[in-house]
């Protein structure tokens, strides 16, 4: 690592800046002027590309259903208590990196090793094959591998795919103000008006009319999660074209394009572990003093439940290189998922995508607040209404897709490389590094490594596990010492892989 952190200073082209670095610890600060990240030409040679459609890629998957064993069908069935008991996650109201989608991550994001990009590729990677690249010379088995970003990312407006804001999940309140916004849609020609289709007038409308639209007419303490709903408005004609016809646009309430990854790992004892990975394409690092840290390409985060028998018991809620335990009932739920389900709430926070148990202001690391993530009530996401499921065999180390989507690639699952950009070197304009602390960091892994098999619900490296027997303990975050809570990390960025033999 020291080897390592010199040859990072040297990359810079000022002798003051390298002197500072080393003895003072003050790296790029010439670089705070943020008019210069984005410049002109910074990947002159990879031409914008247009948009593909990558739907197919999540089917794409070598599996043959019609030749499973019953045996083999049995160990891919995701029990239905996993999705009766499926998180909904509240995104932040004001969030400029919304969900993404891995396939089209893909396409945006050349494979490098290290700061080298990788350009004997036989074919394009894809999610079939992406893990291929493990076996690249030098790589060392994907460690030093890096899908790095096409795009600058600083530049502005920020690329459509990095933000994510075709995955926004649908509300009920955007829905109605799309359908005003929108200029009415030309609706077909009849010649006899009694053809037109019939549609219930505000004044005639019954219960069944209205139960057909809304989700639920329930009060609010009956816990709806959509919730307040508005009535509908009298005219019932106006459509929206860009919920009719746009491909990524949800259409079902708190539906995002971009689909979750549940992997479901059944263990001994009746455990029942179910992970549900959420995949931003940017993590936009926290302000200290007005000065970022944290910026990476590609970000996962997860919310764990446990189940035993059958019965959900504990969740495990990742934040940055660590998180928190809870008990099932301190946790908020709703239970309009069915009949006697209960379904926890939990809230990303803004630009870090960190799952919290609560809304508010989560300090973490430093004192006073300084730096601290903020998550409120922002538009629900439920990641059961489009979800990738896989199972996993953590004593066989084989990952299976669910009979829920038999042909979904498995590919990806293995690559053990980074999901974003090596953190910049000192001679970029976008880097600095003040108390260790960097601009940007590194990309992370995948859910391979977010210790599928540990035998408690904290990570398997942390040597304590509390379990919250509460939400709101009013405690604040803070990194933990090594061995506590914490996922294994690395600096800078907390994301290294973890050591395993292919």
């Amino acid at each position: 690592m020291d080897k390592e952190n010199l040859e990072w200073i040297a990359t810079s082209k000022s002798w003051l800046n390298r002197q500072a670095c080393l003895w003072l610890g003050l790296c790029g600060v010439a670089h705070l002027n943020s008019d210069a990240w984005a410049w002109d030409g910074v990947q002159d040679e990879i031409p914008s590309p247009v948009r593909p459609d990558t739907s197919s890629w999540w089917r794409a998957g070598e599996e043959d259903p019609t030749s499973w064993t019953p045996d083999e069908r049995a160990k891919r069935e995701i029990p239905q208590y996993v999705f009766d008991h499926a998180p909904y996650v509240h995104l932040f109201s004001r969030e400029q990196f919304w969900p993404g989608d891995i396939a089209e991550h893909l396409n945006h994001t050349p494979p490098y090793l290290n700061y080298s990009k990788i350009s004997d590729l036989e074919y394009e990677r894809n999610l079939t094959n992406l893990n291929d690249l493990n076996r690249y010379d030098s790589g060392g088995y994907g460690r030093f591998v890096y899908l790095q970003s096409a795009d600058n990312v600083e530049e502005r407006p920020r690329p459509e795919w990095l933000s994510g804001v075709h995955n926004i999940p649908q509300t009920l309140q955007a829905r109605r103000k799309d359908q005003d916004d929108e200029e009415e849609a030309e609706w077909p020609e009849f010649s006899d008006a009694d053809q037109l289709p019939s549609q219930p007038t505000f004044e005639t409308q019954t219960t069944e009319d209205i139960e057909s639209v809304l989700p639920s007419l329930a009060p609010r303490e009956c816990k709806d999660p959509f919730q307040p709903v508005p009535m509908p408005k009298p005219d019932l004609r106006k459509r929206s074209a860009k919920l009719r016809g746009t491909k990524h646009t949800p259409n079902q309430l708190g539906r995002s394009s971009a689909p979750a990854i549940l992997v479901v790992v059944p263990k001994e004892d009746g455990i029942v572990d179910a992970f549900w990975f959420f995949f931003y394409s940017f993590n936009l690092g926290q302000k200290v003093l007005g000065i970022r840290f944290g910026n990476h390409v590609g970000d996962w985060e997860h919310t764990m439940i446990r189940f035993r028998h059958g019965k959900p018991d504990q969740v495990f809620l990742s934040e940055h290189n660590f998180g928190d335990a809870f008990a099932w009932h301190a946790l908020e739920n709703n239970g309009t998922a069915a009949a006697g389900a209960e379904r926890p709430v939990v809230y990303s926070a803004v630009g870090t995508h960190a799952m919290y148990a609560t809304p508010g202001m989560h300090p973490y690391i430093l004192p006073w607040g300084i730096l601290h993530d903020q998550t409120d009530r922002g538009p629900l996401w439920d990641p059961a209404l489009n979800a990738q499921s896989y199972t996993w065999d953590p004593v066989k180390k084989t990952i299976r897709a669910s009979t829920r989507n038999p042909t979904a690639p498995t590919g990806w699952f293995h690559f053990a490389g980074h999901w974003g950009d090596k953190f910049y070197p000192l001679s970029d304009p976008r880097q600095y590094r003040f108390a260790g602390q960097y601009h940007y960091v590194n990309g992370p892994t995948g859910p391979r490594f977010k210790s599928l098999d540990r035998a408690r619900v904290c990570p398997r490296q942390a040597k304590k596990c509390h379990i919250r027997q509460w939400a709101n303990d009013g405690g604040s975050r803070r990194m933990p010492a090594p061995g506590e809570d914490a996922e294994e990390g690395g600096i800078p960025g907390g994301n290294s892989t973890d050591t395993f033999k292919p």
